[in-house]
């Protein structure tokens, strides 16, 4: 899992039916003093979040299981808004 804040979203013309409904966002991962660290993610958003919040993203083959759904095609879920 990483900590990072959303800086933008993706705007996808044509993507598979498994993503359909979901948003993709472009998450810039930060460091344990939650400095920005320059590298990002591209990530499915599962929970609602928003451009500048702090969120968590879970990475890897089981950020699939986030969704409930393990025919989705995605490395990287976001899966909580830190308070």
């Amino acid at each position: 899992m990483i900590l990072g804040k959303v800086v933008d979203t993706v705007v996808s013309t044509r993507k598979v039916d498994s993503l359909v409904g979901y948003k993709i966002m472009i998450v810039n991962c930060l460091d344990r003093e939650q400095k920005e660290t320059g590298e990002h993610v591209v990530a499915i958003d599962h929970i609602g979040a928003g451009i500048g919040e702090t969120v968590i993203v879970c990475e890897g083959d089981n950020a699939r299981f986030a969704c409930d759904r393990k025919e989705i095609p995605t490395d990287a879920v976001i899966v909580g808004i830190v308070d």
